[in-house]
């Protein structure tokens, strides 16, 4: 099997990524990836919670911004590019039954049945390059890292069995940037917009932030640092476990479907 590093998937287009994805050539994380295009988490329901779910998205638009849905036994997402099918386009994806994970999987072949609906939320990932474009360094990035992902204590609004706490994801930036970061991010209300948090995680109900609930640890920061905080679309994998869905499938946090979308066209 042909891996592809890091480094080189970086380089790559859209398509030309999500090819190599689908060829089981790159499981690795996609932050960083396709510069420009939309990245999206990624959630399958049978039918039956599909009507339940979209109206959670809708109720929670900071923590997940519905981009995209595929039809019923459609795999699909006509609307995000050119021939992305949702049961290969995905690097890694989690199998959960009864809330519990019970398997990561390269593609969903043999889990695809006709009663499925795909959900496409918008993804923090979509707006680390245009932070890296203003000159400021991003840490998982540089050092080919997931971001670092947390419980918290904000509630969501509930719809049928989807309720739970909302999740986020954490970057550290000096303090001078703060402003800035805001500014950028906050045009990208497709994926997630500006901070939810700035400032002392057990606010939000994170114990330890060296010790996340997905994705790789982070530093500590320096005293000229700040931790910061975005609505993350793990919220709805969140949910999910706590609704114990009988079976559903999701993305792998940190492994997102690459897009054909520019983020350009869906700025706020």
């Amino acid at each position: 099997m042909q891996v592809l590093s890091f480094k080189d998937a970086r380089k790559l287009s859209s398509q030309a990524i999500r090819k190599r994805i689908r060829l089981e050539h790159y499981n690795n994380h996609t932050s960083g990836l396709a510069a420009n295009k939309l990245q999206a988490n990624i959630v399958i329901l049978p039918d039956e919670y599909a009507h339940d779910f979209f109206n959670f998205c809708k109720l929670n638009p900071k923590a997940c911004p519905l981009v995209g849905q595929t039809k019923l036994n459609n795999p699909y997402f006509d609307s995000l590019g050119d021939d992305i099918d949702i049961r290969y386009d995905v690097p890694l994806y989690n199998i959960y039954k009864n809330g519990d994970l019970v398997t990561s999987v390269r593609n969903i072949k043999e889990y695809w049945n006709n009663n499925f609906i795909a959900f496409a939320i918008g993804c923090s990932f979509s707006f680390e390059d245009a932070l890296l474009n203003a000159g400021l360094e991003i840490d998982h990035i540089t050092n080919n890292k997931v971001v670092p992902m947390y419980r918290t204590n904000i509630k969501n609004k509930k719809s049928g069995p989807f309720n739970s706490e909302m999740v986020v994801s954490m970057r550290i930036f000096n303090q001078k940037d703060i402003n800035k970061v805001k500014q950028i991010s906050g045009n990208f209300s497709f994926a997630h917009g500006d901070p939810i948090h700035i400032g002392d995680p057990i606010e939000i109900g994170i114990k330890n932030i060296l010790i996340p609930d997905w994705g790789n640890s982070p530093r500590k920061k320096n005293d000229y640092e700040e931790y910061i905080f975005w609505a993350c679309g793990v919220t709805p994998q969140n949910a999910i476990i706590e609704a114990r869905i009988p079976f559903c499938i999701t993305h792998t946090p940190g492994h997102m479907l690459i897009t054909d979308i520019s983020e350009n066209s869906l700025y706020s």
